[in-house]
């Protein structure tokens, strides 16, 4: 990713209950919709959570989630190391969602469709054939495929899968996805006001970024495999914020409530229920990941600045010695928290690979309101200490192979290529490593030095600038263009790194000459959309 750009992710947190003023209300940014609000002086029995006023419905729905939820025992902390548990099943829960075949209303039950679909058998007359009198011959008996139709079973309606449910909440809040989030955070520190404090002061950047992780889980539900790797390194960030598996339920609980209040088309029992599955999964994937994280490496560590490199009047090389062993990947980025603004979050990648003396450094760009990268590159100088999250991305390079690298990096986006680079050196293997150094114009080249120092250490690598000034030059146009006019590219890996747009546009070229897209790398496009402070 460009290093210089932030990464979205989750953050949970709350607000303040119980002052002189009005109570928050979570319909207040929709007012005149006429949806009650929940009453936060109500709690489900045993699970400390709100429950619903019995004089009015609650707009969030019933709450499968309580604080036992992984453990079994009302009001108990989640067990990460236990079974994963369904909330859809247990009969023991306040509110228990759908269960199929369970009362009123409930779905035919699996395997005995017959007895609550069957047609009505056709009509006999009264009295049997024996008993005829006098009315002419006595009817027919009835013939067997008569009999075999009075008995037919009314076909019944193809069921919707649980990832299908998911599927059409999720199309139907898309038009409206920042009113979703809004009441979902309304939900959120309404209920449980103590975990504001888990956010930043400002919520206009973070706001979103919790819900659209869950969502994005959703949405990866029939892929085991992706769904897993992406929540791993979720849970493992997630410990930086403070979050505890108690907080989980919570989250479940105003999840739930703003697709119930903001899905009415595609929301019901089975899709409920399907959401309620869902969310288990997530929660305990993550949990269990935070947990066994913590077993071996801290929740942040500490880093001084030991060198602060100002390269243009807006990109600084920031250098720091963190307070521990901090293992990574060249090709990764971290999270980092700066000093003057607490809980704030932003993603940069490591702009070298591994090195003896346990430095890293970043090449971080100021944009325009942006708290951390202004802070960084004008604030920021030797001595001052900041935060350091997990190292997370997978997009490393495959050591096991003879392929070539095929590497684009835009603006800052050089850093983590510059790692890739150093990497192939070190493992003594010579392999080709094909760069195009990207910038709107020559002064956007602030490392080209170093990668022109490189490719003379090297002979296996070949750096190549691009200015996309459309001056008409060799190298002009962007570097989605500018690759076209070299190759071929069908023994190399790509590796791209820089503006989502970039990116973009780099994987449509890259597959459309021939290379497959497995062997296409590069961070999330997801994690760069509006990752700009």
């Amino acid at each position: 990713m460009a290093s210089g750009s932030a990464r979205p992710h989750p953050n949970p947190d709350g607000a303040h209950q119980g002052s002189a003023g009005p109570r928050p209300d979570p319909a207040g940014a929709h007012q005149g919709s006429g949806g009650p609000r929940p009453d936060p002086a109500r709690t489900h029995q045993g699970s400390g959570m709100p429950r619903p006023s019995p004089a009015a419905p609650n707009p969030a729905g019933p709450s499968p989630f309580s604080a036992g939820t992984h453990q079994g025992s009302a009001g108990a902390p989640p067990n990460p190391a236990g079974p994963r548990p369904n909330p859809a099943t247990r009969a023991s829960d306040p509110v228990r969602p759908y269960v199929a075949g369970a009362g009123a209303g409930a779905a035919p039950a699996a395997g005995r469709p017959a007895e609550r679909h069957r047609a009505p058998a056709a009509e006999v007359p009264s009295g049997s054939a024996g008993q005829h009198r006098g009315r002419g011959p006595a009817p027919e008996a009835p013939s067997e495929a008569r009999r075999s139709a009075g008995q037919h079973r009314a076909p019944t309606a193809e069921v919707p899968s649980a990832a299908e449910l998911l599927r059409r909440t999720m199309a139907e809040i898309e038009p409206i996805a920042d009113r979703v989030t809004s009441y979902f955070y309304a939900l959120l520190f309404l209920r449980h006001p103590g975990l504001r404090e888990l956010f930043p002061a400002a919520m206009d950047t973070q706001r979103d970024r919790l819900f659209k992780a869950l969502l994005t889980a959703a949405a990866h539900a029939e892929d085991p495999a992706t769904l897993t790797a992406y929540l791993t390194g979720l849970g493992r960030g997630h410990r930086k914020y403070g979050t505890l598996p108690e907080h989980y339920p919570a989250v479940g609980e105003a999840l739930l409530g703003a697709l119930a209040r903001h899905a009415p088309g595609s929301w019901g029992p089975r899709t409920e229920a399907a959401w309620v599955e869902a969310y288990t999964t997530i929660s305990q994937i993550m949990i269990d990941a935070a947990a066994a994280d913590g077993l071996s490496a801290p929740a942040w560590w500490q880093a001084e600045v030991v060198a602060h490199d100002m390269r243009t009047r807006d990109i600084a090389v920031v250098t720091v010695r963190p307070d521990g062993p901090y293992p990574f990947r060249a090709g990764q980025y971290t999270a980092l928290e700066t000093p003057w603004w607490p809980r704030v979050w932003r993603h940069y990648s490591f702009a070298s690979a591994p090195r003896s003396d346990g430095l890293l450094s970043f090449h971080v760009k100021a944009v325009p309101a942006g708290w951390v990268s202004t802070a960084l590159v004008h604030r920021a100088r030797p001595g001052d200490v900041i935060r350091l999250g997990p190292p997370a991305g997978s997009m490393t390079v495959d050591h096991t192979t003879g392929n070539g690298l095929l590497c684009l990096g835009g603006g800052t986006g050089i850093a983590p290529i510059k790692a890739l680079v150093e990497d192939v050196a070190q493992h003594g293997r010579r392999r080709p490593v094909d760069v195009f150094y990207g910038a709107r114009g020559n002064h956007g080249l602030y490392d080209i030095d170093t990668m022109l120092r490189l490719q003379r250490s090297h002979p296996w690598l070949s750096v190549r600038p691009v200015v996309d000034d459309q001056s008409g030059g060799p190298l002009s146009g962007g570097l989605p263009e500018a690759v076209r006019e070299y190759g071929p590219w069908h023994t190399h890996d790509a590796y791209l790194s820089g503006p989502a747009g970039m990116i973009r546009r780099g994987v449509d070229t890259l597959v459309g000459i021939g290379i497959p897209a497995h062997r296409i790398r590069h961070d999330s496009i997801e994690e760069l959309v509006g990752a700009t402070s």
